[in-house]
């Protein structure tokens, strides 16, 4: 829990100190998993649940794009069979709030917990039981990701970023913006850019 306010205190530091539109709110590893271990990846896809409130199937696209990138350059392969499921959710709230995660077998959306498209009942039975997720953040929206093995049925990693919405918005505003939100998405994320991918090789 005080890992958690620190966390929290440091997103309300960044938010006022840095001039950039998006921030790191959370990246955990659940289950000691190990990432490395997946080779291949497989993105949730309308037909497997709902589309959250305020998402439109283009943003969806455009945010699974922007996934999609981000793991084929750390080396990752796309597969439809693959094991390792990147789930998605997103919130829109006034302020910054933490709740526990949801029971077993619940999953409806009532404007405060993120909406995941993939329903998390599936595979909670071996949740990190102390899970907390982020509710919010001021006026500005949180797009979040979560890994999850379906055979095993345990989440592996979650990650969120805040600032993708504008403060009445209901809709993401561009390809570019929402790149670079996923991009903060994946910065702390356990596996990293294979080396033609990284910063230096590119200059």
């Amino acid at each position: 829990m005080k890992k958690l306010i620190i966390t929290i205190l440091g997103v309300l530091g960044l938010l006022s100190s840095s001039c950039s539109p998006f921030s790191l709110v959370n990246s955990t590893v659940y289950n000691n998993s190990d990432l490395g271990e997946y080779k291949t990846f497989r993105i949730v896809s309308p037909p497997e649940g709902t589309l959250p409130p305020g998402m439109t199937m283009v943003t969806y696209y455009n945010i699974a794009a922007a996934i999609r990138e981000q793991m084929v350059e750390r080396g990752f392969v796309e597969s439809q069979d693959s094991p390792l499921l990147v789930n998605i959710a997103l919130t829109v709230q006034k302020e910054i709030e933490t709740a526990p995660a949801l029971p077993p077998g619940y999953y409806a959306y009532n404007g405060m917990y993120p909406y995941y498209m993939y329903p998390r009942n599936l595979y909670w039975q071996s949740y990190y039981a102390n899970a907390k997720v982020i509710t919010g953040i001021y006026r500005e929206g949180v797009l979040t990701m979560e890994f999850v093995d379906t055979e095993k049925k345990i989440a592996l990693y979650s990650s969120s970023v805040s600032t993708i919405l504008q403060p009445g918005d209901s809709q993401f505003r561009n390809l570019t913006e929402i790149a670079q939100a996923v991009k903060v998405l994946f910065s702390d994320f356990p596996v990293r850019l294979l080396p033609q991918y990284t910063t230096a090789s590119r200059k």
